[in-house]
């Protein structure tokens, strides 16, 4: 068999690589109280979520870029493993985790796409371009309909309060003030249903 030329060996290999995000459990839950979902799973949702709501972004965005930050963010977790969002212990650790993570997950593909990946990898980790805010905001709205979908389940298993569950969306209306809305009348739905305590 002909050897396959570097460039797409290593375009495999980390094709390949990835493969392995599907391992990665969250501690969100698919609806219909499924199991917990893996992180490709989140991924794939929200890349899809991300296109059918984009009018609802702030201002107006590269989609194809906010879809690929979708699928790419947490490439990183193959190694770093999926920091639950109201871990504070985990979040201590979760950049430097990540980061090592980054370069040798990226590492495996060509030079310029190793580049390209780990910029949008890293616009997205900054928050500051619009891309980056839609995007979060998605990653903020994507669990947050799952768990309200199952009772609030995943936050009465974890003992979260919904002040904790409003400063972790803070930031969701800089993406989307529409998702920030939809957001606070979840959050306030299930204070009244007592699955999450003031």
């Amino acid at each position: 068999m002909q050897m396959m030329d570097e460039r797409i060996e290593k375009q495999l290999a980390f094709s390949l690589e990835i493969d392995k995000e599907k391992n990665i459990f969250r501690q969100t839950h698919l609806s219909g109280h499924g199991r917990n979902e893996n992180d490709a799973e989140h991924a794939w949702h929200m890349a899809i979520m991300a296109y059918l709501l984009r009018e609802y972004a702030n201002e107006d965005v590269d989609i194809t870029k906010v879809m690929l930050m979708c699928l790419i963010h947490d490439i990183v977790e193959i190694d770093a493993g999926d920091t639950y969002a109201y871990d504070a212990e985990g979040l201590k650790t979760q950049k430097e985790r990540e980061n090592a993570a980054k370069e040798r997950i990226f590492s495996l593909l060509p030079n310029d796409q190793k580049a390209e990946m780990t910029a949008l990898f890293d616009e997205f980790e900054d928050y500051q371009t619009p891309e980056a805010k839609y995007a979060h905001a998605m990653d903020n709205l994507q669990p947050l309909i799952l768990n309200n979908s199952n009772d609030g389940g995943d936050w009465r298993e974890h003992g979260v309060s919904a002040k904790t569950v409003y400063g972790h969306q803070s930031k969701t209306r800089l993406g989307s003030k529409k998702f920030f809305e939809i957001t606070d009348r979840i959050i306030q739905d299930n204070i009244r249903k007592g699955n999450l305590p003031e």
